[in-house]
């Protein structure tokens, strides 16, 4: 057997508890039959799926965000981004989050790939977004209530060289990025 013929096979969730409730994710402890055979027991955060958007413009300018982000308590950089809501398709996501974080109608959207963010731990995916802006085409940004996002265009020649000197390291930027350098470009 090829070490291929394996990949997509599920286990056998064996038992399940919720041990944690929150807004955006959900913590729980599950017991797990693997399709190998082994029981192991294995923490799980349930998460939404969400959407990360490469928004740039006829002239290669691209949209970028700063925004605190908990997880390395400081303000980073980041390409706009937000989670699905239940029912909505990912496109049509991406179309709204890019107005409410950035301010930008997007245009000609498609889905590059879909990613997952550590499939070790969580459920998460994240579908990468390219779409097209015009810069001259703004609406009102409409911000959660615990968000800010600053927001500027930026060279793509600029935003390669974030990218490479290490300052762009949003795993999603960085996927989206190289999708878009590597097979569209």
């Amino acid at each position: 057997m090829a070490v291929m013929d394996n990949v997509g096979r599920p286990g056998q969730v064996l038992r399940k508890q919720q041990v944690y409730t929150g807004p955006i994710f959900n913590l729980l402890k599950e017991t797990i039959q693997t399709p190998d055979g082994l029981t192991v027991e294995r923490d799980l955060i349930d998460h939404g799926d969400a959407v990360t958007i490469l928004a740039l413009t006829a002239d290669d300018q691209v949209v970028l965000g700063s925004e605190y982000r908990v997880g390395r308590n400081a303000e980073t950089i980041s390409l706009p981004a937000g989670l699905i809501n239940p029912g909505e398709a990912p496109l049509t996501a991406a179309v709204r989050e890019l107005q409410e974080e950035a301010g930008y109608v997007a245009h000609d959207s498609q889905v590059m790939t879909t990613i997952s963010s550590s499939e070790g731990f969580t459920n998460e995916t994240v579908s990468l977004i390219l779409t097209h802006i015009d810069p001259s085409e703004r609406v009102e940004r409409h911000f959660d209530a615990d968000e800010y996002v600053n927001t500027q265009l930026v060279p793509l020649a600029k935003v390669i060289e974030l990218l490479r000197t290490g300052q762009l390291h949003s795993a999603q930027a960085v996927c989206a990025l190289t999708w878009y350098l590597t097979f569209i470009r």
